[in-house]
């Protein structure tokens, strides 16, 4: 992803003071992140710091940029086939019923919203 981000962002950033642009005008710019973990986690470890960093230089450079995390995602069709104790894969199927179609919806009205501007 960094990679990605600095061959997307760099040839249009320029070092002055303050930062500016040679990108000639404004397109809306949206990251969805899909993480095993669960919201509480990624802020106990410091991701929703570092990845809003991300919003930052698309922001930067291309002028509006927006985030969407879907928490607590399933790895794995059939949990029963690896070797983990740390999830219980019966609520990971109840999260992906229940609560992963709304994010779905979520990055649905984000590209809906940023093709109406």
């Amino acid at each position: 992803m960094r990679s990605f981000m600095e061959r997307l962002l760099f040839p249009k950033f320029v070092y002055a003071d303050p930062y500016q642009t040679l990108f000639p005008g404004t397109i809306n710019t949206g990251v969805i992140y899909t993480m095993n973990l669960s919201e509480e986690g990624m802020k106990a470890m410091g991701f929703e710091s570092h990845l809003g960093l991300n919003e930052t230089m698309l922001q930067m450079v291309f002028g509006r940029s927006e985030s969407l995390f879907c928490h607590d995602t399933c790895q794995f069709k059939d949990y029963s086939t690896v070797v983990q104790s740390r999830f219980d894969p019966e609520k990971k199927a109840r999260r992906r019923e229940e609560v992963f179609p709304k994010d779905c919806e979520k990055a649905f009205d984000m590209g809906r919203r940023f093709a109406m501007k």
